[in-house]
């Protein structure tokens, strides 16, 4: 009797003690649900009222506003010209692009109509004033070229679509806030990037590159959607309050739409994102390839090299020969890496080791080749030159220049001085021909008409007296 009344008190004591764990267990779990309700939950902290006024004052363009966006999209084009991303940010702080995106998803959340009416329209607005500028800016600037700030703008994928949401969803619960946190509203305005996508789809319209355009403009899209599809599910977690002439079918209607029309945005996104993993897995292969079984291997001189994504091939140019062995190694080990298996290997090689070297002594033979020439002509000039000096050795003696000079005079009773001498000459310099040069000086009284009537009669002259030898006049 004594031990089952020690038994029943033992059970007794552990069903307590698994009660007290029980218990206590509960309270852990509590204790954990309410800190965690505490750290998550930002609904006793939301102006509504507050909110609903900042959202609707932010969506008109006009005045001031209309300029800062002017002013902004010009910082955007010139940071991106310059390929200066610290000008790129500065531009999306001062660019107040976010009040109608905000404002749409506001309307669609509570069902006012008049309000997305306006959203939309002034996002449109904003949205051909950012393009016209920026497409003036590119038109005429007169230094425009592909930047990587430019290029990381024309290809969205899925990522784009995690900032643009998670952006959003940072952006109105800092807004729905009191005391609004304006840091956040700055991070969220570099994060979700507005701004650098509407100027670089202006500089694919000012340069005719329409690829850049439907890239970039895509990329806006994305980040305009998703930031309203945030605020349009925050708004409707905080339960903010739907307006009286709200039908609740059509409110349903927009809602479908809305996620339709995200769920549209997303997919290609999603796609692309999975095109841009593939190619970098792809790249990724082909470095350790040609790291490891290329660059490490000593007999190989690789010169050129092209890797083909879209063809799944492979083209390998070689400094040397490549005999059998390697390639069939190189293939072999090429099937290896994962992504490259299913590639083409093109392997070529050449007989020389240095393609440097045979352009060398080619140079070096052309040089020679010029420099026969060269004597060739030189020895040709100086027989030419040698053959004509003997010839007007010669020649000297035919005639008497004395007799000649008094002859002139006679004939010419206006001529004060008369010089003669035989010059070399050549036009081609390969051939050198002699010609006959008179130097002449007449009266300084005689009149200009004269005086080149008389030096013609005196070349014709003088002609006759060299038996028809051609001669130039030089008149003093």
């Amino acid at each position: 009797m004594n031990q089952n009344q020690e038994s029943q008190q033992n059970n007794q004591e552990f069903n307590d003690s698994k009660a007290a764990v029980k218990a206590d267990a509960k309270g852990l779990f509590a204790s954990i649900k309410i800190f965690l309700v505490e750290l998550l939950d930002f609904r006793h902290d939301t102006d509504r009222e507050a909110t609903i006024s900042a959202i609707k004052a932010d969506i008109p363009f006009k005045g001031a506003t209309a300029w800062i966006l002017i002013c902004s999209i010009f910082v955007a084009s010139v940071g991106l010209n310059a390929n200066s991303t610290a000008v790129v940010i500065g531009a999306m702080l001062i660019s107040p692009l976010m009040g109608p995106i905000l404002g749409i998803g506001l309307s669609i959340a509570i069902n006012d109509i008049d309000t997305l009416r306006k959203s939309l329209i002034n996002l449109l607005t904003m949205l051909v004033l950012s393009l016209l500028t920026a497409f003036l800016f590119f038109y005429f600037f007169p230094l425009n070229q592909d930047t990587s700030e430019l290029l990381g703008r024309v290809r969205p994928d899925i990522r784009d679509v995690l900032i643009a949401f998670f952006g959003g969803l940072a952006l109105i619960i800092a807004r729905t806030k009191k005391g609004t946190i304006a840091s956040v509203i700055f991070g969220v305005a570099i994060a979700t990037a507005l701004m650098p996508p509407l100027c670089t789809a202006g500089y694919g319209l000012s340069q005719g590159k329409w690829d850049y355009f439907v890239g970039a403009m895509y990329l806006f899209a994305i980040n305009t959607i998703f930031i309203a599809l945030a605020t349009f599910i925050v708004l409707k977690v905080l339960r903010f309050p739907m307006l009286h002439y709200a039908n609740s079918q059509r409110r349903k209607n927009i809602a479908r739409i809305a996620g339709v029309l995200a769920f549209a945005v997303m997919l290609p996104a999603g796609w692309t994102f999975y095109d841009v993993l593939k190619e970098s897995q792809y790249k990724f292969d082909y470095k350790n390839y040609l790291e490891n079984e290329i660059n490490n291997n000593q007999s190989l001189w690789l010169q050129r090299e092209k890797f083909d994504i879209k063809e799944k091939t492979i083209t390998l140019n070689f400094n040397g020969d490549v005999n059998d062995a390697t390639k069939s190694d190189l293939i072999n080990e090429l099937r290896g890496y994962e992504y490259l298996k299913d590639f083409k290997l093109i392997l070529n090689g050449n007989s020389n080791r240095s393609t440097d070297k045979i352009l060398e002594l080619y140079d070096l033979a052309l040089d020679k080749i010029d420099q026969r020439d060269q004597q060739i002509e030189n020895l040709n000039f100086t027989v030419d030159s040698l053959k004509l000096a003997a010839l007007s050795k010669n020649e000297s003696n035919t005639f008497d220049f004395i007799n000649l000079a008094k002859d002139a005079k006679i004939k010419f009773s206006d001529l004060e001085s008369f010089g003669f001498s035989k010059m070399l000459n050549t036009t081609n310099f390969r051939l050198i021909d002699t010609i006959f040069v008179a130097k002449i000086r007449w009266n300084s009284l005689l009149q200009d008409s004269l005086r080149v009537q008389k030096s013609t009669d005196f070349k014709n002259w003088l002609e006759q007296e060299l038996q028809e030898q051609p001669v130039e006049i030089i008149t003093q």
